[in-house]
Formats: C-alpha cells, sequence, structure tokens
C-alpha cells in the first residue's frame, strides 16, 4: 500500500468522528494559540520597554535623591551648575535641572489633567530626544526670565484644543496663563502610560506657580557620546560626592541611572519574562496531546475488527501502524496550523494595553512541537493497533 493510499484512508478515518477529531484539534489549536500569542506579548511588553528607554537616549544618565541620604539636602539647582563643568566633567555635554509635578490645565471651559508637567532648561528636548513637531521650543531667556510659555504633548493638543492651532493659545495652570509655544512630536506608548500626555516649561516659571522652590524632583546628564557615558558617570559621581557627600552610615544621597545599564536590564528581565509565559502556554500543548493519546486509543478500541480483517487479509504491520501514526500526526498538524492563524488574528489586538510582536521562531517552533506531539502521543495508539494478532481482532465485538 503507497503512502497516498495510507494517508487517505487515515483521512477516512478521522472524517468518520468528525466532532471528535475536531474537539481534539481544537486542544492542540489552543495550545498552539496561547504559545505564539503569550510569546508576542512578551516580546511586544519588552520592546515597548526598550523603545521608550531608547528613545530617552542611551547617552543620558539621570540623576535622583534618595530619601536616605540625610547629609546632601536633595538635589538643588547649585548642584546641578556643579555638574556643568568642563573641566571636572569633559564628558558632559549637557545638564537639565527637572522639576516634575502635576497640573490641570484649563482652555476655554476645557480642562485637562497632565500627569507630568516638567520644568526644565531647553537642553532636556535634545538630551531626552523629544523634538518639537510645530511651534518652537523656549529659549535660555524664556528660562532666565522666569517667562510663562509651555511646550505641550501631542495629547494634551488633542484634548484642548481639538480642530485647533494650539500656538500663540493661552492655558491656565495653577492659577497662572501660559502660552503655548509649541507642540512635541508624538512617542509610542507602553500601553501603561501615555508619553505624549505632558507639558514642558521653563523650570524658573514652574518652580514659581506650580512646584515652589524646593529640591528638584532629578537631573538630566546628557554624555557627550554613547561611549562615553561611563566616564561621565565617574566624573558626576565625583563632583556629586563632593556637592552631597555620605551620610554617617555610609549611604549616599544621590542615585546615578544609567539609560544603557537600564536597558540592558529590562531586556534580561522582559527575556525571563517572555520565556515563562511560553512555558506555561506550552502545558496546554501537553494537555492536546494527551488528548490525541486518549482519542486514539479510543479510535483503535472501536476499530479492532476492521483492523483484524485488514491484517487477515495481508495488510503488513508497519501499514497498520503508519495508519494511526499519520491519524494522530495530522489531527496535530491541522490543529497547529488552526492554532497559527488564530495567533496571528489575535496579534492584531492589544493584550492588556500591549501590542503583541509575533516571533517567527515561536511559529516554526510551535509549528514543530504539534508535530512531535502528533508522533509522540499518537505512537501508544498506533503501536497497540500494530500489535493485535488478526484471530483476536476477529473475535473482538
Amino acid at each position: 500500500m503507497s503512502l497516498t493510499e495510507i494517508v487517505r484512508f487515515a483521512l477516512r478515518g478521522l472524517s468518520a468522528n468528525k466532532l471528535r477529531s475536531a474537539l481534539t484539534m481544537l486542544g492542540i489549536l489552543i495550545g498552539v494559540a496561547a504559545v505564539i500569542l503569550l510569546v508576542a506579548v512578551g516580546n511586544g511588553s519588552a520592546q515597548a520597554i526598550a523603545d521608550r528607554i531608547s528613545a530617552l537616549g542611551t547617552n543620558t544618565l539621570t540623576v535622583m535623591s534618595t530619601s536616605r541620604g540625610t547629609s546632601g539636602g536633595g538635589l538643588t539647582m547649585k548642584v546641578a551648575d556643579a555638574l556643568d563643568d568642563p573641566v571636572l566633567a569633559p564628558d558632559v555635554t549637557s545638564v537639565s535641572p527637572v522639576v516634575n509635578t502635576s497640573a490641570t490645565l484649563t482652555y476655554e471651559g476645557s480642562d485637562h489633567d497632565v500627569g507630568s508637567f516638567v520644568g526644565t532648561t531647553p537642553g532636556w528636548f535634545g538630551a531626552s530626544n523629544f523634538p518639537v513637531r510645530t511651534g518652537a521650543l523656549f529659549t535660555d531667556d524664556d528660562e532666565a526670565q522666569a517667562r510663562r510659555v509651555v511646550v505641550i504633548g501631542q495629547t494634551v493638543a488633542e484634548e484642548l484644543f481639538p480642530g485647533v492651532d494650539p500656538i500663540g493659545r493661552q492655558v491656565t495652570a495653577g492659577g497662572a496663563l501660559f502660552t503655548v509655544v509649541g507642540v512635541l512630536a508624538g512617542k509610542s506608548s507602553s500601553g501603561f502610560s501615555d508619553t505624549n500626555d505632558t507639558a514642558v516649561a521653563p523650570i524658573s516659571a514652574v518652580r514659581q506657580v506650580l512646584a515652589g522652590y524646593g529640591t528638584l524632583s532629578s537631573i538630566l546628564v546628557e554624555a557627550r557620546d554613547s561611549d562615553r557615558v561611563d566616564a561621565a558617570e565617574s566624573q558626576i559621581a565625583t563632583i556629586l560626592g563632593q556637592k552631597m557627600p555620605a551620610g554617617s552610615d555610609g549611604t549616599t544621597a544621590y542615585r546615578i541611572q544609567n539609560a544603557s545599564q537600564l536597558l540592558a536590564t529590562q531586556t534580561e528581565t522582559a527575556d525571563t519574562f517572555t520565556t515563562l509565559l511560553g512555558a506555561v502556554a506550552a502545558i496546554s500543548l501537553l494537555v492536546g496531546g494527551i488528548g490525541i493519546t486518549n482519542i486514539m486509543l479510543v479510535t483503535v478500541t472501536e476499530r479492532t475488527r476492521e483492523i483484524g480483517i485488514r491484517k487477515a487479509l495481508g495488510a503488513p504491520r508497519r501499514v497498520v501502524l503508519s495508519q494511526f501514526l499519520i491519524e494522530a500526526t495530522l489531527l496535530s498538524v491541522i490543529g497547529g496550523g488552526l492554532g497559527v492563524a488564530a495567533a496571528l488574528i489575535g496579534s492584531r489586538f492589544e493584550v492588556v494595553g500591549v501590542r503583541p510582536v509575533v516571533v517567527p521562531s515561536s511559529v516554526a517552533l510551535a509549528l514543530g512541537v504539534s508535530v512531535l506531539i502528533g508522533l509522540f502521543f499518537g505512537g501508544l495508539p498506533a503501536a497497540r493497533a500494530a500489535r493485535l494478532r488478526p484471530i483476536d481482532a476477529l473475535r473482538y465485538e
């Protein structure tokens, strides 16, 4: 008997119990789709985090105050000015003090709560890789004169100025009027927070109206080159050690966050998370394989007399073995193919706020595993069918 005839007999056997075959394939479909889709979610989450960190720039350092530091008095404008020293910190290109607060912007009766109202200097835009789309940025003179001008993100512009050019309009924040001078270019968001829901104004004006004259939220430092980030970090650590000495218990009053190191750490964490998701989803594939074994054992039992007749007519053992192996494999292959289709359709939608990114290797792996499951879990029923003696099979009722 040729391979084509064996496949034809296998398909006929599957079609004889359409509902049972469909339910068995459903188990494989769910397993394959779960593996591909969950790996895609993990990969999409990792890519979103990496994009946000890379958008900030891998040649940036963020200096933050720690609550444990007692002797440094927190980050101040004097500390920021000290870091902008071409002699002590030659690898530092720009230093941007940052005050971050929240505010409600109002325009002609419309309100919008901005979660990130940033007070900083003009150098912040270049260091954070946040260019302006329309209008202009505020200037050093605006910052020196504490002019109440603001650059808004795209989300703020869409909420407060639908269908209207916001440039030159005045919004109210903290009871003071700010003139919109620019709209920032859009950035992709991870789904957990909206990067474009922001407003940026001169730090002098923000401290005067909203934040007060306390300590800074952070200081953004831009290194001269991505290869000089470590050198710049060492230089600013030396300066900070002088301006903000450690406490009596040895703890420092500051923390330096390296964007490139943060990216590497986040990538490693995301890879572990993706692997865990894939492993959890693979359990459903195992359950589907057990379902194939169960169904094929039932099929062998139901077709015992048929097997006896075929063997009595001269069908060799390998033909019987091949037929049932092919039946099991077809169940897993068809179910796996439908699972891939379901996963590709599902990846077009956001899952828990994350846009899934399908990894081609996960598709190939899931399909390969589904084929192996068909061969492995179909092997026991096929071997049982092939071992049946014709006389015992013919007597079976």
